[in-house]
């Protein structure tokens, strides 16, 4: 299986359109054109047998800011973004296997501007997302947080096991903000640069089988960073450790997560699973001014090392409940930057499975 993903990417920035004292509004647009070169396999998911599909992503985004003390203040981000691209892709994406990352809300505004359902053959979709909207308090024993906000935990570079919440999977493209959850968080700094992080996310309706709950420690000893964390998402208990650290001019990694599958429930429906283990570790080096290079290995005891068993197995809590998507048990993924000039940066990456020897291939400019 070879994936190619060519990729153009074009932002226009716009900052600070309103600042007055406490308040203050910005945004920014982006397009992103993408062009897919599909194995064979994809025609079995929806997709036409023709070489090459695009699309077309605008994206509008504005944000408010208001900060009416210096122990208080409210933010809000609103989406609107339209997206031109073959029909099939609205109802599958390359990696099959997808995650819903808007799934850690107990209410939301609609999604889907045009068309109001799904149609396999339209071409044209137009979405908006309200994707902050919180308050925060400050003091100095401790931040809390209320309302919808970015929650995401680890440093691996592409793949990160204990960042279940609301991950990007490896083919997105707009990663510059994380997507908003409905939580209360609190969070104390302990020491030197240390931390003690604490929260409830709320799933549909505040119901305790589609929720979070999450207590992290953040510790820094002997120039290495080290966090552990404990998550209670969706009935499953996650116990992740994350360390990060420098070793001669490279920086060096290593998070990992078990997951005990239906931990917190008497529900014996998932019995017959047992439970599973991710781990990541990788290196990055900067080669000079303009370059800059990682690799990273990645473990996934949820997936198979049997093609054959993949869409049976995706079935299970880890790929519905766990923010799993790939399919596999062994990855490598090597990727290089190099800088152009200020504005134009070349990113060079690369999704192996080493077991069936499948690749997706991702180039951004």
């Amino acid at each position: 299986m070879k994936k190619i993903t060519i990729i153009i990417f074009l932002m226009l920035w716009s900052k600070t359109a309103v600042s007055q004292n406490d308040i203050s509004i910005d945004g920014y647009y982006k397009n992103f054109s993408v062009v897919y070169d599909l194995p064979d396999y994809m025609k079995y998911f929806g997709f036409s047998e023709q070489d090459i599909i695009g699309a077309v992503s605008n994206k509008l985004r504005l944000n408010l800011f208001y900060n009416p003390k210096n122990c208080l203040s409210f933010v809000l981000n609103y989406n609107i973004s339209s997206l031109v691209q073959d029909p099939a892709l609205f109802k599958s994406q390359p990696l099959n296997v997808g995650i819903n990352p808007y799934s850690y809300r107990f209410a939301d505004i609609d999604s889907r501007l045009y068309p109001s359902e799904i149609d396999t053959d339209q071409s044209l979709g137009l979405f908006q997302n309200l994707d902050r909207a919180n308050i925060s308090i400050s003091s100095n024993f401790c931040d809390v947080f209320i309302g919808r906000q970015a929650i995401a935990w680890g440093s691996a570079r592409v793949i990160n096991p204990t960042d279940v919440i609301a991950p990007y999977t490896f083919e997105e493209l707009d990663t510059e903000d994380r997507i908003g959850v409905d939580a209360v968080r609190m969070r104390i700094p302990i020491g030197f640069m240390g931390e003690f992080d604490a929260g409830y996310v709320a799933g549909d309706d505040f119901k305790f089988d589609k929720s979070a709950v999450f207590l992290r420690g953040k510790f820094y000893t002997k120039e290495t960073d080290l966090s552990l964390l404990l998550l209670g998402f969706r009935e499953n208990l996650l116990a992740g450790l994350d360390v990060t650290r420098s070793i001669g001019g490279a920086g060096f990694w290593c998070e990992a997560a078990y997951v005990f599958v239906k931990a917190l429930t008497d529900d014996d429906t998932r019995e017959d699973e047992n439970g599973y283990l991710r781990g990541t570790i990788g290196l990055d080096y900067n080669f000079g001014s303009k370059t800059y290079g990682f690799i990273e290995y990645h473990y996934n005891q949820a997936g198979s090392d049997k093609p054959g068993d993949y869409v049976s197995n995706s079935s299970k809590t880890a790929f519905i409940d766990g923010s799993v998507y790939l399919l596999g048990k062994h990855y490598l993924v090597p990727g290089l930057t190099y800088q152009f000039r200020p504005l134009i940066i070349l990113n060079e990456q690369a999704l192996f499975n080493i077991t069936d020897q499948s690749m997706f291939l991702s180039t951004h400019i």
